[in-house]
């Protein structure tokens, strides 16, 4: 069993090219207009490492305004190929409001979270980037580290607690900044695709197995994406990426496709405007 080191973590990096610049306030957000402004993610938990490559962030607002969620996702299985990634657009000063909420609750200061008694359940990483620098809180199971859940004092369930009410505050910026101050969502439109792929094998559970399909990409499975890895990962971009993009919707998560005489069960992860290829993903 993997059990996680909990605690919170938290990481000041100072400017650069593609680090916190100008803006509107005295947190202004990066000039770069892919730099992460705010991000949530999973981290960590008791998960394949082929799962948590693909894993998309919970919420993501760039300096620009752009707010990239995962959207609901059908319940059924096989799911989808593709995740369900949407994208909106906010104000400059409404970026600049939801960072100084995030500090506000905590993200960027040495908080004493504590930890719940559960085991085997991810983190939540909170990053921040603005003027002030670059700050990230990691806090394990956030979730589960409910108002009863043992093994905090008050004064962790209470920090805790801050961290619940911001994450509810971004994965509903409509309720949070009011309707009028975020576009409506739609679907977003990757330029590339990462593509984690792994050996297909057959269903123990004696589904017919999806029609297969020809990989449009570069040869699979491709080169592990870091080092300790053993997953194979290529990047699909250009009119290939739109080949891949148009048949995957058509696909689900369990479609055969054929590369090099094989078949491949193939993880499917659009890039963020922030990321550059398969050395992107992390199973950190």
């Amino acid at each position: 069993m993997l059990l996680l080191a909990a605690a919170c973590a938290r990481e000041v990096t100072g400017t650069g090219d593609d680090g916190p610049g100008g803006g509107s306030g005295g947190d202004a957000g990066p000039a770069n207009p892919n730099a992460v402004a705010l991000r949530v993610e999973q981290v960590g938990g008791f998960v394949a490492p082929a799962s948590r490559l693909t894993w998309v962030p919970t919420v993501t607002i760039y300096a620009d305004g752009r707010v990239i969620t995962e959207g609901p996702q059908l319940a059924i299985y096989p799911g989808p190929a593709l995740p369900n990634l949407q994208q909106q657009r906010i104000a400059q000063e409404q970026v600049d409001g939801l960072v100084e909420r995030a500090r506000a609750a905590g993200v960027g200061t040495a908080t004493d979270l504590g930890r719940p008694s559960v085991t085997d359940v991810p983190s939540t990483r909170f990053t921040v980037s603005s003027a002030a620098g670059t700050d990230k809180l990691e806090v394990y199971a956030l979730a589960e580290g409910a108002q009863n859940a043992s093994g905090l004092t008050e004064a962790q369930r209470t920090a805790r607690g801050e961290l619940q009410k911001l994450l509810a505050a971004l994965t509903d910026l409509a309720g949070t900044l009011g309707p009028d101050n975020v576009e409506q969502p739609q679907p977003y439109q990757p330029e590339a695709v990462a593509a984690v792929a792994i050996p297909w094998r057959a269903d123990d559970n004696g589904l017919t197995a999806p029609p297969e399909v020809a990989w449009p990409g570069s040869a699979l499975p491709g080169s592990p994406p870091s080092s300790g890895i053993d997953q194979g990962c290529v990047e699909v971009r250009g009119a290939e990426a739109t080949a891949l993009l148009a048949t995957a919707a058509k696909a689900n998560a369990r479609t055969p496709w054929t590369s090099g005489g094989d078949r491949w069960q193939v993880g499917l992860r659009p890039l963020l405007p922030d990321e550059t290829g398969c050395a992107d993903l992390s199973v950190d």
